[in-house]
């Protein structure tokens, strides 16, 4: 076998992720790699962590992004903030939830589970039901965005409800940071974390996350070391806090961090409203040509997330030969369903950079052609100007 240089195809990305990385990002990649405690490195760094700030919507001190793609931000809040015997409500209406789940219990915490229907949102009735009834509850933790259903929930109403039963707040904003509506310190978010390879259309591989001073005075607190050395905050913090110097930690990907420089500075110039306000308007695009062609959404449109679309995949048609061919045939690449919803359902993201009047109108066409092709009962010839329609008037 003959091993040359590795050209990747040039695709469409509208699955769960990666999204679609602009050529800006792109362009941050390629410049001069320097040392991570380099003071170039340095200044870059913090302005990182203001940009991410801005993100976030927060006044965190404690804002960075891991060396490491989302799930380590999972990991970094779980471990920093419990300890063995401590009691979760962890809530689940996802796969993600479910890997707090696990989170919690590898951290000998207890998860106490308040679970919904996948495609729905978590319920806030039963979340106070559990606060009341596990008075010993000292955090809880639930998916803003759930990436497996596109279901959206409350988050400032569950944020106040656990402050009202005194718990922190462990949130997970993988797919709703720049995408969605969120906003850190107004609505009492104690630990969050992201992942730069969705809304924010920078490359895989980094995790933002931030901690409210209540967080941070928990983990000051702690009975015993946290058991990952790596992900240790009092430790990292040597390295990204910016009060006398920053101290060597591990060597940092320089140059994803330039890509996540280039792609925050994006959004601060469209403007994180704008970019909100965005992703819902091409969501209303692309559901009014779905809808057209007689496809139909899993999650309720109250709390249906714009960026994460799951459609149900018509009878008779095969889900895997579908996506199989938009991928050879159009360089296009949307999501399969996770766990219970695997075979059911498409998820089509629409997210960053991806999130364009021009990809809605691309999925729509080859999707809409790949059906017809395959003998699918769909619509024809409608969703293209029911998607303009929607889009512009």
């Amino acid at each position: 076998m003959t091993i040359t240089t590795f050209n990747p195809p040039v695709r469409t990305l509208m699955g769960p992720g990666p999204s679609d990385v602009h050529p800006r990002v792109l362009s941050a990649l390629a410049r001069p790699t320097i040392g991570h405690l380099d003071p170039s490195f340095s200044t870059m760094m913090d302005e990182v962590k203001t940009l991410l700030q801005y993100a976030f919507q927060t006044d965190n001190q404690l804002t960075f992004p891991v060396s490491a793609p989302g799930s380590a931000g999972m990991e970094t809040c779980f471990a920093n903030l419990l300890e063995a015997g401590d009691s979760v409500i962890v809530c689940q209406n996802g796969v993600f939830g479910g890997r707090m789940k696990e989170n919690v219990e590898r951290c000998g915490a207890i998860a106490i589970m308040v679970e919904d229907e996948w495609g729905k949102a978590v319920d806030p009735q039963k979340v106070e039901d559990a606060l009341k009834a596990h008075p010993e509850a000292s955090v809880l933790a639930f998916v803003h965005a759930e990436t497996s259903t596109g279901a959206l929930s409350d988050a400032k109403t569950l944020c106040a409800l656990a402050h009202q039963y005194n718990c922190l707040t462990i949130v997970d904003a993988v797919t709703s940071l720049g995408g969605s509506e969120l906003r850190v310190d107004d609505w009492g978010i104690d630990a969050i974390y992201s992942g730069t390879q969705k809304c924010l259309s920078c490359v895989p591989g980094l995790s933002p996350v931030s901690f409210s001073e209540r967080a941070q005075e928990r983990i000051k607190q702690r009975k015993e070391r946290v058991q990952s050395w790596f992900l240790d905050l009092s430790l990292v913090m040597g390295y990204w806090g910016n009060d006398g110097g920053r101290s060597y930690h591990h060597t940092a990907p320089v140059n994803s961090l330039y890509a996540l420089h280039e792609s925050l500075l994006m959004l601060k110039e469209e403007g994180l409203e704008n970019a909100w306000a965005r992703h819902s308007m091409l969501h209303q695009a692309l559901k009014a040509g779905l809808e057209a062609m007689g496809l139909s959404f899993i999650v309720p449109e109250g709390s249906r997330l714009a960026q994460l679309n799951a459609v149900t995949i018509p009878s008779n048609v095969d889900d895997a030969v579908v996506r199989k061919r938009l991928l050879h045939e159009y360089d296009l690449e949307i999501g399969a369903g996770l766990g219970s919803l695997a075979g059911k359902v498409w998820r089509i993201g629409l997210m960053g950079q991806s999130a364009s009047a021009s990809n809605v109108m691309f999925c729509l066409a080859s999707l809409e052609s790949v059906l017809n092709d395959m003998g699918a009962t769909i619509n024809t010839g409608v969703a293209l100007p029911a998607a303009q329609k929607a889009t512009f008037g």
